[in-house]
């Protein structure tokens, strides 16, 4: 049984990438379009020191935005805004330091830093999004997911695969949870009134530093095929910077957004029952109220 609970997870993974690695090989990899500049607006990009996030900040300085990097390593985010402000003298670009994770609380890795991190700046910068938002520009909410989420089952007595430790099922556990996050923050948002939407985004399989962590025959065959069938950072950011500032996605919430389009994501992650359970559970963890007191504002309507 030992046996059967560390492979099952590892071949569930693997065959979701191969089926989002022959999707991209057969379809034109998504472009995006010219955008308007952004000059006035603010985005906070977690983990923008390098990858798919070094690159969706780089692509936000370049539309006039201004952008927090929100990084655990201070080195690494100061060199990727000197880097930035070369390549761009008008670069707006400024640091935001969160704290580790496991070695302070407790938590699983990969659980804290792709979702209990996610949900807790989410849940702290609220107030100031809904007071942000406006009727024709709704602040933004966007969760960078994987296809890996469909190789979970989200297991809510065991969220942080204490009891049998695989790194490809908390991996996917991890961002199954995200997604589920995504679509029960949707709802409370819409319920209160927020002027603030909250969306899933795939960018789909990124030639990232993520894959520094396989085994040494799948890093080997990961050196081979990257190059050919993997996105580029740039390519794999263009989808976050479309669902971040496109006007056709105005007002749209509750998506899981692939190529600039509305998708499905698991079965899984439509469970209302458990995704209410899940966003208790970590509301729990993190000694948050269950529920959100939003104080949304309101444009008087005109006589």
């Amino acid at each position: 049984m030992w046996i059967v609970s560390r492979v099952i997870p590892v071949l569930k993974l693997y065959f979701t990438g191969l089926k989002v690695l022959l999707y991209q090989l057969w379809n034109t990899r998504f472009l995006l379009p010219v955008l308007a500049n952004q000059n006035g607006r603010v985005a906070i990009v977690t983990g923008g020191a390098r990858g798919l996030g070094y690159e969706t900040v780089r692509q936000l300085v370049n539309l006039g935005m201004f952008v927090i990097i929100a990084s655990r390593n201070e080195e690494e985010a100061l060199c990727a805004v000197k880097k930035i402000s070369e390549e761009n003298s008008e670069a707006q670009a400024g640091v935001m330091l969160l704290p580790e994770g496991r070695t302070a609380d407790g938590f699983e890795t990969h659980f804290a830093t792709n979702y209990l991190g996610h949900f807790l700046l989410t849940r702290l910068l609220l107030e100031t999004l809904v007071h942000s938002g406006k009727d024709e520009s709704y602040s933004r909410i966007l969760n960078v997911s994987s296809s890996a989420h469909h190789a979970a089952d989200l297991r809510l007595h065991d969220l942080q695969n204490v009891r049998c430790h695989s790194a490809h099922e908390a991996y996917s556990g991890s961002k199954l949870a995200q997604v589920m996050f995504t679509y029960h923050l949707c709802e409370e948002l819409e319920s209160s009134g927020a002027p603030v939407t909250v969306n899933a985004v795939d960018p789909g399989v990124v030639n990232t530093g993520l894959y520094s962590h396989l085994c040494c025959l799948t890093r080997y065959a990961h050196k081979l095929i990257a190059h050919f069938l993997f996105k580029t950072p740039a390519d794999g950011a263009a989808t976050a910077v479309y669902s971040a500032l496109s006007p056709h996605l105005e007002r749209v919430s509750g998506c899981y957004l692939h190529e600039g389009r509305c998708v499905e994501s698991s079965s899984n992650s439509y469970d209302k029952d458990l995704q209410t359970r899940l966003w208790q559970n970590t509301c729990d963890l993190l000694n948050l109220q269950h529920s959100l007191e939003l104080h949304a504002h309101i444009t008087p309507e005109l006589k």
